[in-house]
C-alpha cells in the first residue's frame, strides 16, 4: 500500500469518475436528443452534472466565502482573509474586519486536522465574528508539502498551537473543536509551566476525545481491534507524481472520505439519489442545501503518516493524554500545571464520534484550575457536527460560549465567579461494550 503507484491508481479512479460524469453530461445534453424526448436523456445529464461536480470537489480546497457582515454600527463591513503566521504545515490566518474598531472578545479557533480542511469552521466561524475578532489555525494539505520540509507529528502539532497562542498574547479565547481538543489541552499545559504569561484567557473543548476510552464508539472500537502495524500497511501510502509531496508518507484524504462515507451509507445514497432526481426534474440550483453541504464534505485533504499514527498510537490507544503522562521532545508536560486558565466542555448528547464523557474528562486533569473556573455543557439531541455547526450551535452552545469568554473578559484568576445562566450539566457516560465490527478508522 505504501508505493506511489497505489496513490496514483486512487487518484486515477477519482479523476475517471469526473471524467465519466462530464462525458455524460455533455453526451446527454446535445439538442439532438429534443427530438427524441426521452427520461432517460435528462436522467443522465442529471447524473453526469453530480457525479463531476462530486468527484471534482474532493481536490478542490473550498474558499471561506466570507465577504461581509454586519456590524452594531448598522453598516455592512468586508471581510478580509489575511496570514499571520505561515508554516510549513499549517498557518495562522485572521478574519480582519475592515473599518471594525478591535473587539474585546479575541477568538482562536483550532480547527481539527482529520480529513477536511479548516473551511469545515465556515459557519462557526460566520457566527462567531459580529462578536469577536477571530483567529483560526488553516492547516495545510500534506500531499502539497515536499518531503524536505520533515516530519509533522502530533508533537509538532502541539508546538504549533504553542507558536500561535504566543503570536496572539494572553488575552485570547482558544475554542478547539474535536480531533486538537486534546492538544490544545496540552498547548495550555505546556505554555503553563514555560511561559505562563503567554497563557490563553479561557479555553474551551468541543467534542474531543480527551479520554477515548470514556464512552465506547465505532471510532474507538476501532483504534483497540486493530494494530498499528495492520493500520499502517492498510491505509499509509505515499504522494503520486502530479503533486508536491511526491513521496511523502501520508494518510490519504480520499481514503479519510471513504471511512466517513462508509459510517452513515444509507443517508449519504439517499442524499445522491434524491438530488439526482432533483436535478432531472429542473428543481435544483446550483447552491442548494445538498452542494452546500457535499461541497465541504467531500473536499479533503491528505495528513502526514507520522500525525495520523501518532494520533492513533498516543491518545486512541496508549492513552498518554488521559493519564496524564503525554511528553514533548522527552519532556513530560503536566496538564496539572494549568491553574489560571477558565476550562469548558462542551458535549453532544447524541455524538456518535466523541462520545459524551469523553471531553468531560479534561476537567478532572485540570487539578490546578478551581472548580469554579471549570464547566461542562451537555447539549441535548446534538450530534457530533450539531455542536459546533448548525441550530443547536447558534442557538444554545455559541451564546453560552460567549458568555463564558465575558466571564472572564478581566483576564483575573477568579475563584468565585459571578452566577451564570450555563450550570454544569451532569454527564451520562454511555456504558463500556464489548468490541464489535468498526466501518471506519479513527477519526483524527
Amino acid at each position: 500500500m505504501k508505493s506511489i503507484m497505489s496513490y496514483d491508481l486512487m487518484e486515477t479512479v477519482r479523476n475517471t469518475n469526473e471524467w465519466m460524469g462530464a462525458s455524460a453530461r455533455a453526451m446527454a445534453s446535445y439538442p439532438v436528443w429534443g427530438l427524441t424526448p426521452h427520461p432517460m436523456f435528462k436522467i443522465m445529464s442529471a447524473w453526469g452534472r453530480v457525479t463531476e461536480r462530486s468527484f471534482a470537489r474532493m481536490v478542490i480546497k473550498p474558499d471561506w466565502g466570507i465577504v461581509s457582515i454586519a456590524a452594531d454600527d448598522g453598516r455592512d463591513h468586508l471581510v478580509e482573509v489575511e496570514t499571520v503566521m505561515d508554516k510549513p504545515f499549517g498557518s495562522l490566518i485572521h478574519f480582519n474586519v475592515q473599518g471594525r474598531e478591535p473587539m474585546a472578545r479575541r477568538v482562536l479557533l483550532v480547527a481539527p486536522m482529520s480529513g477536511h480542511y479548516a473551511t469545515l469552521l465556515r459557519s462557526t466561524v460566520t457566527s462567531l465574528l459580529p462578536d469577536a475578532d477571530v483567529w483560526i489555525t488553516d492547516w495545510h494539505n500534506a500531499r502539497d508539502i515536499p518531503v524536505s520540509a520533515g516530519k509533522f507529528d502530533i508533537e509538532d502539532y502541539t508546538l504549533y498551537l504553542v507558536d500561535f497562542m504566543k503570536e496572539l498574547g494572553p488575552d485570547t479565547n482558544v475554542i478547539a473543536v474535536c480531533q486538537p481538543a486534546p492538544l490544545a489541552l496540552v498547548a495550555t499545559a505546556y505554555l503553563a509551566e514555560q511561559d505562563p504569561a503567554a497563557q490563553p484567557r479561557t479555553l474551551t473543548l468541543i467534542g474531543g476525545p480527551i479520554d477515548p476510552d470514556a464512552a465506547a464508539t465505532e471510532v474507538t472500537d476501532f483504534g483497540r481491534r486493530v494494530t498499528m502495524g495492520q493500520l499502517e500497511q492498510m491505509v499509509i501510502q505515499r504522494v503520486g507524481f502530479k503533486f508536491k509531496g511526491a513521496g511523502r508518507l501520508v494518510y490519504p484524504g480520499l481514503m479519510q472520505l471513504a471511512s466517513f462515507i462508509s459510517m452513515n451509507m444509507d443517508k449519504h445514497t439517499q442524499a445522491f439519489q434524491e438530488k439526482i432526481w432533483s436535478e432531472a426534474s429542473g428543481e435544483a440550483t446550483v447552491l442548494d442545501k445538498h452542494y452546500r453541504f457535499y461541497d465541504e464534505y467531500l473536499a479533503v485533504m491528505d495528513m502526514t503518516a507520522e500525525f495520523y499514527l501518532s494520533t492513533v498510537d498516543r491518545i486512541f490507544k496508549g492513552l498518554e493524554i488521559a493519564q496524564n503522562r503525554f511528553e514533548i521532545n522527552g519532556k513530560l508536560v503536566d496538564i496539572g500545571k494549568i491553574t489560571s486558565v477558565a476550562i469548558k466542555t462542551v458535549e453532544g448528547e447524541k455524538d456518535d464520534i466523541s462520545a459524551p464523557g469523553q471531553c468531560v474528562a479534561a476537567l478532572d486533569l485540570c487539578t490546578g484550575v478551581p472548580g469554579s473556573m471549570k464547566n461542562n455543557h451537555l447539549e441535548p439531541d446534538a450530534g457530533h457536527y450539531g455542536i459546533f455547526a448548525g441550530s443547536h450551535w447558534r442557538n444554545n452552545i455559541r451564546p453560552l460560549v460567549l458568555d463564558f469568554i465575558d466571564e472572564y473578559a478581566d483576564g483575573a484568576e477568579q475563584t468565585s465567579p459571578k452566577p451564570k445562566a450555563a450550570t454544569v450539566t451532569p454527564i451520562r457516560k454511555k456504558p463500556r461494550v464489548a468490541p464489535g465490527a468498526a466501518k471506519a478508522a479513527p477519526q483524527v
